[in-house]
């Protein structure tokens, strides 16, 4: 399995992965599921890939050179495009290309066709943007009400980023955030795994200065890890436990519903809830 995230913000973009890959319990591998594509001062774009591993490896080869037809000898590359949404239809082709080449096969072996990818980045003359691409090629930006994007194992590190996260939101406290997100992550689902690449792109860069591989002896994940175990068990004991005996309380808990009845009990084979 596998855990990314990509996020758009007023002063830049974080990107993130893990780079675990399995085939079964005693199947463990190791491979990067970020890449970077520069042109210092001109572009800069990032993949992030979740799915079938050998569909992510043939797209993210095909992305180099896939070309569309838009009227010219040289047609629309990521390296000529003027915009990121023509360089993220680019992407949409390469992995439509790939299933022409390679879905009846899987299909056939009962492998179904499933890749998803967090495509981003600025290029020179236009703001920055973020896009989810789907396993049809197909995709969606990202909007200032929905400013990142989760692939792969996304249920464990949402909440943090649904409850911090703003277009405002500074990139290093975002970096954070995605941070925190992918500890929740490590903690709960053994299929996402060290070591993590981190990707922070400062507005208007056009080159990824900011980024880093952190694996687990890395002090500062260590310090996010310890701290956020600690810090969510002193807030938990902090809240006053539930009240059943009727006594007073601050937040009663045994307080008679507006509108709905308490849950009726079955006493006998006759009895009816309905």
């Amino acid at each position: 399995m596998t855990y990314c995230v990509g996020i758009r913000l007023n002063a830049g973009l974080v990107f993130m992965s893990d780079s675990r890959t399995n085939a079964g319990l005693d199947a463990i591998s190791t491979f990067r599921k970020m890449m970077i594509y520069e042109q210092p001062g001109e572009r800069l774009m990032v993949m992030l890939s979740a799915g079938n591993l050998s569909i992510s490896q043939s797209v993210r080869e095909l992305l180099q050179v896939e070309k569309l037809d838009n009227g010219t000898e040289a047609g629309l590359t990521i390296w000529n495009a003027k915009s990121m949404f023509d360089a993220t239809r680019v992407l949409g082709a390469a992995v439509r290309r790939v299933h022409g080449q390679d879905g009846a096969a899987l299909k056939a072996t009962g492998v179904d066709f499933n890749a998803s990818m967090i495509f981003g980045g600025q290029i020179k003359g236009e703001a920055m943007r973020l896009f989810l691409v789907y396993s049809a090629g197909n995709f969606i930006e990202a909007t200032r009400e929905t400013c990142f994007f989760q692939v792969g194992e996304s249920k464990y590190g949402k909440p943090i980023l649904d409850r911090v996260l703003t277009p405002a939101t500074a990139l290093d406290e975002a970096a954070k955030c995605a941070l925190v997100s992918m500890d929740s992550t490590l903690k709960s689902n053994l299929s996402v795994g060290l070591p993590l690449d981190l990707l922070v792109y400062r507005e208007g860069s056009y080159a990824s200065e900011d980024h880093a591989c952190i694996d687990d002896r890395n002090p500062y994940f260590q310090m996010i890890h310890s701290t956020w175990g600690q810090r969510l068990r002193e807030v938990f004991e902090s809240i006053d436990d539930p009240r059943w005996d009727g006594g007073d309380a601050t937040h009663p808990l045994m307080v008679k519903s507006e509108r709905y009845e308490a849950m009726r009990k079955i006493t006998r084979p006759s009895d009816r809830i309905v």
